[in-house]
């Protein structure tokens, strides 16, 4: 990818997507990704969640992970960031699968 050529808020939404649900399901192929693109977040930030059956991280009574439409636009072109925020996703996937097998 390369970072000379811009992208649009939908784009990087997709690689965004695309990007946690590749980190989350190295965890547990069930998980699957809830990404809040959409009203008055669209062109300015994304929200993230994952999945596992009925278990939602974070939980929809708190805040999503919260990400700027910037902060993933540039960071995308970048290893470290992406590495990053793939240890986040995979350690929020390994909570949920734990909590799930411990039946909590």
């Amino acid at each position: 990818m390369n970072p000379r050529i811009p992208a649009g808020y939908h784009e990087v939404a997709a690689w965004l997507e695309n990007c946690v649900r590749s980190h989350a399901k190295r965890e547990d192929p069930r998980i699957e990704v809830l990404l809040d693109a959409d009203g008055p977040r669209e062109g300015h930030s994304y929200g993230v969640r994952l999945v596992l059956g009925t278990r939602v991280h974070p939980p929809l009574d708190s805040p999503p992970i919260e990400l700027s439409f910037r902060e993933v636009a540039d960071g995308r072109t970048r290893f470290d960031w992406t590495e990053q925020l793939g240890a986040r996703i995979r350690a929020a996937a390994r909570e949920m699968v734990s909590s799930a097998r411990a039946g909590r």
